[in-house]
């Protein structure tokens, strides 16, 4: 249950925003970060990529269709802290097990409503995404304030091992639902899964479920590993192809996996999104930036420098890679982001490897760029086993 004057969120440049808390009782430090889309907030919490992060929702109203154990992402909430506008007193869906309140609280994580999430919205875009804390506590301005200051940050820190799997695994598709949302009118309720499967080595450096899903449904047999697996583990597994996920944190500090993927790619077809796109570029010999307030929401809009094709692509990052220095490299921009030009995506000039900054498995978000996975599907074939 919401509770009136005790929320309290601290910025590291002084500004402080109370309001009611919901979710655990706690106190929690981490990166500042908002979020433009309208819905998918179970999914947008239990993203391990946001692993580190006090998310501020710019939607009004969350909380209003609850939670349900179908749309988790993760093995539970990632975030340090959840910001919203307006709590919904009740959950409307024939879906919903818990409400909002309930699921932060089970997995102790804080939450803060009735604030000015556009005022710190405002803030971000301006001044860029900063140092913060949350409390459900009752702390004080001051002791909210100093506890900001006085976080590490994420820039050159490794997140990716405090959320990658421990073991490796087979994704089993007995176990999860593959089948897409059909969506009347549109290819998604008319494709099938192929019959030949590609053996597919998928190192998780923070995945989606999601993104597992769409790579067993679009024709792949797939088996996660650790982000710290040696590449000589993984070339004894004997793969037919190299899929590198998302993940949380700064890809520079990652420097393990920029030495095993400059191993791998040599060999493997390779298809990286988000942060696996970033240690592609990084294990090219590029570089990468921090952007000013990153990329977080549905609603992104993405050119492809070939096609000319736009689709509006669902988004969570906070670092970027070089043009310049991937250019240097042999590596190709292949599209950009439309509202500031930073890669969005990219190939290798002459290995069989390509990447997008985006997340096309959406969840939340649209589905314009789900093709890809089917691209990458026809992409490992073409190579392995072109048709006569």
């Amino acid at each position: 249950m919401e509770k009136e004057n005790t929320g309290v969120i601290a910025l590291e440049d002084g500004s402080v925003f109370r309001g009611g808390s919901f979710g655990a009782v706690k106190t929690a430090v981490g990166e500042a970060v908002f979020n433009t889309s309208m819905t998918g907030y179970q999914e947008l919490l239990t993203d391990p990529s946001y692993f580190g992060q006090i998310v501020n929702m710019t939607a009004v109203e969350i909380g209003n269709y609850g939670i349900n154990s179908s749309d988790v992402e993760s093995d539970g909430v990632k975030v340090k802290g959840f910001a919203v506008r307006s709590l919904s007193p009740i959950t409307s869906s024939w879906r919903s097990e818990m409400s909002l309140d309930e699921y932060l609280e089970k997995n102790g994580v804080p939450g803060v409503s009735g604030i000015d999430t556009r005022a710190i919205t405002k803030k971000l875009r301006s001044a860029g995404s900063m140092k913060a804390c949350i409390s459900t506590e009752g702390i004080s301005d001051e002791e909210a304030i100093s506890r900001a200051r006085a976080w590490e940050g994420l820039v050159g820190v490794d997140y990716v091992k405090e959320v990658t799997v421990k073991k490796p695994f087979y994704f089993d598709t007995a176990k999860f639902d593959i089948t897409p949302f059909t969506v009347v009118g549109t290819s998604l309720n008319k494709s099938k899964r192929p019959a030949r499967l590609f053996k597919c080595a998928a190192i998780d450096y923070g995945a989606k479920l999601s993104i597992f899903k769409r790579l067993a449904f679009h024709g792949f047999d797939v088996t996660v590993f650790p982000a710290n697996t040696p590449a000589e583990q993984i070339e004894e597994f004997g793969p037919e192809c190299l899929f590198l996920s998302n993940g949380p944190g700064d890809p520079s500090a990652v420097t393990y996996a920029h030495k095993c993927v400059a191993r791998l790619i040599k060999k493997y077809p390779t298809f990286g999104i988000c942060l696996g796109h970033q240690l592609i570029a990084h294990a090219m010999g590029a570089k990468t930036y921090k952007l000013k307030f990153g990329h977080r929401g549905g609603n992104q809009p993405v050119k492809n420098l070939d096609t000319g094709k736009v689709s509006i692509t669902s988004q969570n990052h906070g670092f970027a890679v070089d043009a310049k220095s991937l250019e240097n490299v042999g590596g190709i921009v292949t599209e950009i982001n439309l509202n500031d030009n930073t890669v969005e995506g990219l190939r290798h000039k002459d290995l069989p490897v390509f990447s997008v900054q985006y997340h096309p498995e959406a969840a939340p978000g649209p589905n314009d760029a789900d093709g890809l996975f089917g691209y990458f599907y026809y992409y490992v074939r073409d190579i392995l086993a072109p048709e006569k």
